[in-house]
This record gives structure tokens, sequence and C-alpha cells, in this order.
């Protein structure tokens, strides 16, 4: 009987500080648990020398394998077009930075063969990174989380082992605008947490600055908008609540008109005036995001375009 394969998918761009050690740690944790592998590198649009590391060790270990996209992409198209060419029975997908311990994975690998089709980390630390993050991120999940239909577990990114039935339904999904972390809870079947502490990066820089990148606030906007309609129930809430509360204003104006004290109706206009107007454009604002959601998914473009794909087999 074959054993069963892991396939262990690693978006990166520029990370080539980190692949040497990457692979020899990878290697040694799998190879250590008696754990048959393939290593899919997706690189995305690198311009350091990371191609030109992964060649020379897929020239010693044909299980690193490699797909080069067109352009940059992002993670999240990334990941799928590694888990499109993965073979394995399950599918682990993680960052490259080392910042999630390789060393975990054969601890996920036994929750799969326990039964689980989705074994998710979930950070109890996060070395490395300021307090102010910290506080922003934790309150972005909590905020993602509660304004969500679904439940999504909190400070559980990706890194995460899933099994192939829950592969190819998420292969099957269509949606341009991908929140993997939602979708794989969204997928469900039976899932596991495994705690642990995230470390600081083995080297280089992080691609996603807090404060001088969109990459978290376009991450807590595809969470929210993904998976609750919550901005525009608040929209709604607000126009009654703001519509009510100037019916007030403008009965008390006139029951002081009536009673000899008129007050400055300019100043009254003018504030009610900005009031109405900024909700509206706020409103505008919300419902914006969904259109523009709606817009990227009509026009049914690819998520990614793979320019080169090495050590796979013809597809």
């Amino acid at each position: 009987m074959t054993s069963p394969l892991l396939s262990v998918v690693l978006s990166f761009r520029n990370e080539a500080e980190v692949i040497p050690e990457l692979i020899e740690r990878l290697d040694r944790a799998l190879t250590g648990a008696s754990i048959d592998y393939e290593l899919i590198f997706v690189n995305d649009a690198s311009t350091d020398a990371s191609l030109a590391l992964l060649e020379k060790h897929r020239a010693s270990n044909p299980r690193v394998k490699i797909l080069n996209m067109s352009r940059r992409f992002g993670v999240a198209p990334c990941v799928i077009a590694g888990m499109r060419h993965a073979k394995g029975d399950a599918v682990v997908y993680m960052d490259a930075d080392l910042q999630d311990p390789p060393e975990l994975i054969p601890t996920l690998w036994a929750r799969w063969r326990e039964g689980h089709d989705v074994a998710y980390t979930v950070r109890t630390d996060r070395q490395g990174e300021s307090r102010v993050k910290l506080a922003i991120t934790r309150a972005a999940y909590r905020l993602i989380q509660r304004a969500s239909s679904i439940e999504l577990p909190v400070e559980a990114g990706d890194f995460k082992l899933l099994s192939r039935r829950v592969v190819d339904h998420l292969l099957a999904l269509d949606e341009q605008e991908l929140y993997l972390r939602g979708l794989v809870a969204w997928v469900g079947f039976r899932q596991v947490a495994v705690p642990y502490e995230r470390q600081p990066r083995a080297a280089g820089v992080t691609h996603f600055p807090l404060l001088a990148s969109l990459g978290p606030v376009t991450t807590l906007l595809a969470g929210i908008t993904s998976f609750s309609h919550a901005p525009l129930v608040l929209f709604l809430v607000l126009g009654v609540v703001f519509g009510g509360l100037s019916k007030l204003t403008l009965l008390g104006m006139l029951v002081a008109w009536l009673v000899g004290s008129p007050p400055s109706g300019a100043a009254a206009l003018v504030a009610f005036g900005v009031l109405l107007w900024s909700t509206l454009l706020f409103g505008m604002g919300v419902i914006g995001l969904y259109l523009a959601r709606i817009h990227r998914e009509s026009l049914g473009r690819p998520r990614y375009i793979v320019e080169s794909a090495i050590g796979f087999d013809e597809r």
C-alpha cells in the first residue's frame, strides 16, 4: 500500500535570505516524521535570487517544485495555484518567512491521520511584533469574527493542513476575491485547532508592514465583505437613527419657536446638513465596497497566470 503524500504549498516573494534554512528545516521535520512529501514553492514574481536558489536545491532534492507567476498576484491566488498543482492526500499551506515553524507540521499531519479534515493553527503569542501592531491585528480579527455570518476562529492565520476533499471544494469555488481563512471555515467538515507561538522573521523584512502597506486593510475589508452584510445593515440603522434625531430636533426647534425662543436656523441647518451628508457618503462608501466586489467577480478573469512550472508532470 502506497504511503500518503503531503504537499506543502509556500507562496513567497523575495525570500532568498530564508529559503535555504526553510528547505532544510522542512526536510528535517518531515523526513524525521517519516512523511512522504513534496514542496511547492509559488514564486510571486520575485526580483531577488530566490528562483536561482530553488533551482539549485531542486537539483539535489527533486521534492522541491516551483511555480513561477507571470506577474505579482498576491498570496491567496498563489496558494490556490499551488493547491491546484498539489498531488498530496493532504495539503499544508504556510508563509515562507519561518514565522510559522515547519516542526509543527507533523502535529498537523497527526491530527489529519486521526480523521480531521482541517488542522488550523492558533497563535498564542506573536514574537517580534510591536504591541501596537498586535493590538490592531487582534481588533481586526475580532471585528471580522463578530461581523461574520459564520464562526471564524480568532488568531488563526494562514498556516494549516487541509484534507484532499477540503482542497477540492476550495478549488471548485469561483470567487475572485479570496479570503482563504474564511473560506476554509465556510467549507466546514471536521476541524481542530493546534496552538503554537509564532516566531519573528528568520531574515529579511515583512512584505506587509502595518502602516506602510494596503495588505492589512485589504485583508480586513475582504474578511468583512466576504462573510457579512453587517456594513449594509449598519448603514440602514444609522439612517434610521439620524433620521429620527433630525425629526426630534426639528420638532424641538418648532416648539422653541412657538414659545418665543427661536433657535439659530442657519446654525441648525448647517449642522444637520453636514450630519446627513456625512451619513450619505458613509453609506455610499459601504455600498461601493460591495459593488466593487461584484464588479471584480463579473469580469471573469483568471485568478492567476503561471509563467512556468518546474518539476511537475505535464497537465
